[in-house]
């Protein structure tokens, strides 16, 4: 075992661990910065499989901006009032039945895979995928409207959380 697999194998299991957390916490704040060490987890499984654009992107758009909005979302709505009440469903095992359920499904299919045996076709040298995305997000043929209307709904619920913030008076 190399040292770039004990790598992978102990990101992967705080990354996994820190997923957990972020379902299992009962302050949303907390929740939400557990929330970024996963995504951190995952951008740094993006740097061991050489994908660094990816990676950047991933601190870039999903730490930087989403899961901060949220933040923000949460820490501008949150009332002064304390919480009270049980926050967790009755039902939470059913939820967690659901979920081990779907991944015994999942395990079950992948065992007879075959695509887990094969190793990925050499990329040619030509190739270039940050070009290739670039135009894909940018062209009208491509993902240029559901990206904009992302960032109109982001812009949306960040007004949203800024009136309700204030104190009417």
């Amino acid at each position: 075992m190399t040292g770039e697999h004990i790598i992978f194998l102990i990101v992967g299991a705080v990354t996994l661990l820190s997923a957990l957390m972020v379902v299992t916490m009962r302050n949303l704040v907390h929740a939400a910065l557990w929330l970024v060490a996963t995504l951190f987890g995952v951008a740094i499984i993006y740097t061991l499989l050489n994908a660094g654009f990816l990676a950047v992107v991933q601190v870039v758009v999903y730490i930087g901006a989403i899961a901060i909005l949220f933040i923000f979302a949460v820490m501008l709505t949150r009332r002064q009032a304390a919480d009270t009440g049980v926050s967790v469903n009755k039902n939470w095992w059913a939820g967690a039945l659901m979920a081990v359920l779907t991944f015994a499904g999942l395990a079950y299919l992948l065992q007879s895979w075959r695509g887990f045996s094969k190793t990925a076709a050499a990329i040619p040298s030509g190739f270039d995928a940050v070009n290739q995305l670039g135009e894909a997000l940018t062209s009208p043929a491509g993902y240029v409207l559901p990206f904009e209307v992302a960032s109109v709904l982001l812009l949306a619920a960040l007004v949203g959380a800024v009136y309700l913030a204030f104190n009417k008076k």
